[in-house]
């Protein structure tokens, strides 16, 4: 199978990267990448070193990925949204080398006070990222698949965030071969072009869209998330194949009717989500409407892959999340004892993956505490059924324990977004004294609709639907939940403000 080093050189004149109106050729990336690997290296970033990045979604950011490669270093993505104080802690943490980062955020990088080599995207001066590439050297540096396995912070739901390193595709020849099986398994071919929704800094926008280079497609580039903007660029630029969340689905749900079916969606053809829990009712409209397209669900994490689901499979076991990645084991164990679980038995979801251990950096102790022998788990709750297909019911850390009793938030999270006029929702747990916790419920609807009016009915569906201990006390309406850029719903900013003047936060 040809790999980016036969591309770059076979395809040299093909798209490799687009973003609006700017396109990079396979052979200008590898030009381009091979000037930013001279400027770094004379910047004193060696081989084993750590490329931190941070950039919005625009062509700079895949010339960092090949760069690193060629430099026999590992990428390391930073979200751009972070705080001086934040970032500080990300690059001391991780020791990175040198920073590549947007001139918009020189503020926030000054103040963070980086003590590695920093380069700027847009900036103008002599010093500047164009400038220091123009004044490289263009020297033909081995290129081997054009990024090592990037090392990613994650958000974590205690504590700071800690890099997942995989240890064992620092090898190039593992790497390469995981690839190789990646893109055979969701069949990415050389004419495909992705449309990047999410920001690169996530580990799944990231990956497929390294994917779709190691294939020899073309990568689009989409700034800022916008539904409509999504629907014109797959139409415009006959987009293939795309990795989105839940929350995308919603919003292209939420796009009007008239708009949705005026866009020319037959070149999709394979869609692959994952990122949160997909609402039932929000799966099916997008299977529906989508009717030419796979979709396929996945289950997995920054720490690794564990399941996947056709749409097919998935509407003859709705709520499934799928059965194991090729070569990955799945394992329910109970909490308590961590011994194996049976069939319908919610434990915790522990995945035993392909190749080797993952570590977090430089904390051996979470390391140690994420793996149970051969087997990791993020403390997810979940049971497989009787056939092996893997259920989620939640997060240990969404777990409300109300009187002594384990209720899980995603169960009345399903209730409430089946209702026609609600957008999205958040479930969590807020202070009671009695219980201890009484769950709490937070709503965005869909415009034009009277709160008033549906309250009530949320209400009563889940008194329908649920056992009473399970209803939440309370449903709050806001114009619009607070997110994180991938749109994922930031469920502890809505708990801490009900937790804030509690002497306990469980």
């Amino acid at each position: 199978m040809a790999g980016y080093t036969e591309n770059y050189r076979d395809l040299a004149d093909r798209p490799a990267v687009r973003h609006g109106d700017r396109t990079l050729t396979y052979g200008d990336l590898h030009q381009r990448s091979s000037r930013l690997a001279s400027v770094l290296r004379a910047d004193g970033l060696a081989p084993g070193g750590r490329l931190a990045v941070m950039l919005p979604n625009r062509v700079e950011f895949l010339e960092c990925l090949a760069a690193s490669a060629k430099l026999e270093c590992s990428a390391l993505s930073i979200n751009w949204h972070l705080a001086a104080p934040e970032l500080a802690y990300v690059l001391t943490d991780s020791g990175a080398g040198a920073l590549v980062a947007d001139d918009s955020l020189r503020d926030v990088v000054e103040a963070a006070g980086a003590s590695c080599p920093v380069l700027y995207v847009d900036d103008d001066s002599p010093t500047g990222y164009e400038a220091r590439l123009a004044g490289a050297g263009s020297d033909d540096l081995p290129t081997p698949w054009p990024c090592s396995w990037p090392v990613i912070y994650t958000s974590g739901t205690t504590g700071r965030p800690k890099g997942v390193v995989h240890g064992a595709l620092a090898d190039p020849e593992v790497l390469r071969a995981t690839q190789e099986g990646l893109v055979a398994l969701w069949g990415y071919r050389p004419g495909d072009v992705h449309v990047v929704a999410g920001p690169l800094y996530h580990a799944g926008p990231q990956g497929y869209a390294a994917l779709t280079l190691y294939a020899g497609g073309t990568v689009e580039l989409l700034g800022a998330w916008d539904a409509s903007e999504f629907l014109r660029v797959v139409e415009e630029r006959s987009g293939t194949t795309s990795f989105l969340t839940p929350a995308h689905f919603i919003r292209l749900l939420e796009v009007p009717e008239d708009e949705r079916s005026r866009r020319d969606l037959g070149s999709l053809r394979h869609v692959i989500h994952a990122g949160a829990p997909c609402p039932v009712g929000v799966k099916r409209r997008i299977i529906e409407w989508w009717d030419h397209t796979e979709v396929w669900e996945v289950y997995g994490m920054s720490e690794g892959g564990a399941t996947r689901v056709s749409a097919i499979e998935w509407l003859e076991r709705p709520g499934t999340v799928g059965l194991p990645w090729p070569g990955t084991e799945v394992r329910i164990l109970d909490p308590t004892t961590l011994e194996p679980v049976g069939p319908g038995v919610d434990g915790l979801i522990y995945v035993r993956p392909p190749r080797g251990r993952f570590h977090y950096h430089d904390d051996p102790e979470k390391t140690d505490g994420a793996w149970h022998g051969d087997a990791f788990t993020v403390g997810d709750v979940g049971h497989l059924d009787a056939e092996g297909w893997l259920h989620l019911t939640d997060r240990v850390a969404d777990l409300v324990i109300k009187g002594g009793v384990n209720v899980y938030p995603r169960t009345v999270e399903d209730v409430l977004h089946d209702h026609p006029a609600v957008v999205d929702c958040a479930v969590f747990g807020v202070p009671h004294p009695r219980d201890g916790e009484h769950l709490y419920a937070v709503v965005e609807l869909r415009s034009g609709v009277d709160p008033d009016q549906v309250v009530g009915d949320l209400l009563d569906r889940c008194r329908e639907r649920l056992d009473p201990w399970s209803c939440p006390s309370s449903v709050e309406v806001v114009d619009e939940l607070p997110r994180d850029p991938n749109g994922k719903v930031l469920k502890r900013h809505l708990r801490e403000a009900h937790w804030a003047d509690s002497e306990r936060r469980i």
